[in-house]
C-alpha cells in the first residue's frame, strides 16, 4: 500500500515541487527514495523542460509535452509559459491548439476538466459536483460546434477551454486552482469523428434545439448553485446559438462570450490605436467586415457603441459607419435571409456580391476578416484598400493560421508598407524596405484574461459592455507610439502580463463605478497585483 499523504503530495499538480523538494521537505513528508537525490531549483527544472521541447520535431508534439507538464506540475508549467510568452502562447493556444483539437481523440492521455454529455440531462448538478473543489471562479465552456475556424469538432473541442484557462493564468495571473474547463457534449455532426474509433465523445448527431437549450440552462443553473461566485465564459459556440445564449444570460448571471465580446474588444483597441497613428477620431472610421456571424456583429456593435459614447453621435448615424459582407454579399435591407442578430446591421444600400466593389463603394478605412476563408483578402482586395486610404487598416482575424484572410507579408507588400495591421493568429516577421517588422497580433488574448482578473478582483455580478469599451481603450493606450510607423497596433506579446494587469485595473475601476462589485479596494491596481498568481514554489 502507498504512503498516501506522501504519494498524493508528490502527484498533486498544485502542490508538488518534484525534484525541487528540499532534503528537509523530503524527510518531513516521507518523500525520500521517491525522487532522484539531486535537489533542483525551479529554474533548473525549467531548463530541463526547454531542453526536452527542443528535442521534439513539431509544435503538436511540443503542445503534448507542455500539456503533460501542466497535468504534472502547475507551477513549473506556468513558470515555463511566463518565461517567454511570445514563444509559448502559440504552442498552448492558437495556432497549435487547432491541430491539437483535430487530433484530440488520438493524443488524449490524462482527461482534464469536466465533460457533461447531453445524455446526463437531469443529473448535471450531480455530475458537475464531482469536481473536487467548490471554489471555482472561472469556467470556460464550449459545445465544440465552432472550434476556431475549423467547425464542428464535438467533444474534441475541449482543447479550447483548457488552452483559454492557461492564458487566464499566464497573461493575467488568475490563480489556476480557481479555473475549470468544461465541454458540453451535445453530439457532433462531424461524420469523420463519429466514425473515428479514437473519438472520445458521444457518437450521435447534435441534439435538437429544445433539448439543447434545456441542457444549457440546466448547466448554467448548476453552476450558480455549486459555484456562486463563478464567471462563465462561453467559447466557440456556433453562430445560431452564441448570440441567443449571450442575450439570455448576460443580465442573469456573471458571464460573457469571448468570440463576440472579447474579439470585439481587441478589434476596437486596434481601431483606437489606428486613430492615434493617423491623428483621427473614431467617428472618422468606416469599417467593412468580411464575415457576418457572431464575431462580426459583435465587433460592429462595440464599434457603434464606442462612437456613440465618445462623440455623442446618434446610434442610427453611428450604424452607418459599419457594413457587413457574408457569403451572400453585403447585408442590406432588401435581403430576406438574415438572422435576427444580423438584421440591425442591414444597410440602406444596393445589393452587392463583390467584396472589392463593396470597398470601392463604401470606401472603408478598415476591413476586418472574420470569415475563416483563407486568402479572402487577396491582392485585389488589399490594393483596393490602398487606393482609398493613405493608411488602410487590414485585420485578418480568423484563426488558426490556415484560415487567415491574408498574411502580414501580403498586407505590407500590396500596400507598399502603408498598412496598419493586426492578425488573429501569430505571423512570422516581415521583411520590408530593409527592415524586419514583427506583425501585431490582434488576438483576444489581450482582453479575456484581463477581464477575468478584473472579475476575480471585484467579484463582479455581471459583465457589462462598458467593461469591454474600457478594456479596448486601456489596451490601445499601451501601444508605444514608435510602433505606429511600422503599422503595428498592439503591444508586444512579451509584455502581455504587464499589459493585462493594467487592463484589468482599468476594467475593475469601471465595474466598481457601476456598482457591480462584491469586493472593495482603495487601489485596484495594487489589489490586482497582490492577487495575481506568480509561479513560484512556496
Amino acid at each position: 500500500m502507498h504512503n498516501r499523504p506522501a504519494f498524493e503530495l508528490l502527484h498533486d499538480p498544485f502542490l508538488t515541487k518534484g525534484t525541487a523538494f528540499t532534503e528537509a521537505e523530503r524527510q518531513e513528508h516521507h518523500l525520500e527514495g521517491l525522487l532522484p537525490p539531486t535537489v533542483e531549483t525551479l529554474d533548473e527544472q525549467v531548463e530541463r523542460v526547454l531542453n526536452q521541447l527542443d528535442r521534439w520535431d513539431n509544435d503538436l508534439e511540443r503542445y503534448m509535452h507542455l500539456r503533460a507538464v501542466q497535468d504534472r506540475n502547475r507551477t513549473l508549467f506556468y513558470r515555463v509559459l511566463t518565461s517567454d510568452p511570445e514563444r509559448f502562447l502559440p504552442l498552448v493556444y492558437t495556432p497549435t491548439v487547432g491541430d491539437a483539437c483535430e487530433e484530440f481523440g488520438h493524443i488524449l492521455t490524462r482527461p482534464h476538466g469536466v465533460y457533461l454529455p447531453v445524455t446526463s440531462q437531469g443529473r448535471v448538478k450531480e455530475i458537475l459536483g464531482n469536481w473536487g473543489s467548490r471554489d471555482v471562479r472561472f469556467i470556460v465552456v464550449t459545445d465544440g460546434s465552432r472550434i476556431l475556424g475549423l467547425g464542428d469538432l464535438g467533444a474534441s473541442g475541449m482543447g479550447i477551454p483548457i488552452g483559454k484557462l492557461a492564458l487566464y493564468t499566464t497573461c493575467a495571473g488568475v490563480p489556476p486552482e480557481l479555473t475549470l474547463p468544461i465541454t458540453l457534449d451535445v453530439g457532433t455532426d462531424n461524420e469523420e469523428f463519429i466514425n473515428d474509433p479514437m473519438y472520445a465523445g458521444l457518437r450521435q448527431k447534435r441534439c435538437d434545439d429544445d433539448t439543447y437549450y434545456a441542457f444549457v440552462d440546466e448547466f448554467v443553473q448548476a453552476v450558480q448553485d455549486l459555484f456562486p461566485e463563478c464567471c462563465i465564459q462561453f467559447e466557440d459556440f456556433s453562430m445560431n446559438h452564441a448570440a441567443p445564449l449571450l442575450a439570455k444570460y448576460r443580465d442573469q448571471v456573471c458571464c460573457f462570450n469571448d468570440d463576440i465580446q472579447g474579439t470585439a474588444g481587441v478589434a476596437l483597441a486596434g481601431i483606437h490605436a489606428a486613430c492615434q497613428a493617423k491623428g483621427e477620431s473614431i467617428s472618422e472610421q468606416r469599417i467593412l467586415f468580411l464575415g457576418a456571424g457572431s464575431a462580426g456583429t459583435g465587433i460592429a456593435e462595440l464599434i457603434v457603441e464606442s462612437i456613440c459614447v465618445e462623440t455623442g453621435m446618434p446610434r442610427e448615424e453611428a450604424m452607418t459607419h459599419v457594413r457587413l459582407f457574408d457569403i451572400n454579399g453585403l447585408l442590406v435591407r432588401s435581403r430576406t435571409d438574415l438572422a435576427p442578430f444580423q438584421q440591425p446591421f442591414a444597410a440602406e444600400a444596393e445589393p452587392c456580391d463583390d467584396f472589392v466593389e463593396a470597398i470601392r463603394s463604401f470606401k472603408p478605412t478598415g476591413i476586418i476578416g472574420v470569415s475563416t476563408v483563407h486568402g479572402a483578402f487577396n491582392e485585389q482586395v488589399i490594393r483596393a484598400m490602398g487606393e482609398v486610404n493613405a493608411r488602410p487598416l487590414i485585420f485578418p482575424y480568423s484563426n488558426p493560421t490556415s484560415r487567415a484572410e491574408c498574411t502580414a507579408q501580403e498586407a505590407y507588400e500590396w500596400t507598399g508598407g502603408r498598412v496598419l495591421f493586426g492578425s488573429g493568429t501569430p505571423m512570422p516577421p516581415v521583411e520590408h524596405k530593409g527592415r524586419t517588422i514583427k506583425p501585431s497580433q490582434g488576438n483576444n488574448v489581450y482582453i479575456f484574461p484581463a477581464m477575468g482578473m478584473a472579475i476575480f478582483a471585484t467579484g463582479a455580478r455581471h459583465v457589462p459592455q462598458e467593461a469591454f469599451l474600457t478594456a479596448a481603450k486601456s489596451l490601445a493606450e499601451q501601444v508605444p507610439v514608435s510602433y505606429f510607423e511600422d503599422g503595428m497596433l498592439y503591444p508586444s506579446r512579451a509584455e502581455i502580463r504587464a499589459v493585462s494587469l493594467k487592463v484589468a485595473g482599468a476594467v475593475a475601476r469601471t465595474l466598481d463605478e457601476m456598482g457591480l462589485n462584491r469586493h472593495k479596494a482603495a487601489d485596484w491596481d495594487a489589489r490586482i497585483a497582490e492577487l495575481a498568481f506568480v509561479p513560484e514554489y512556496r
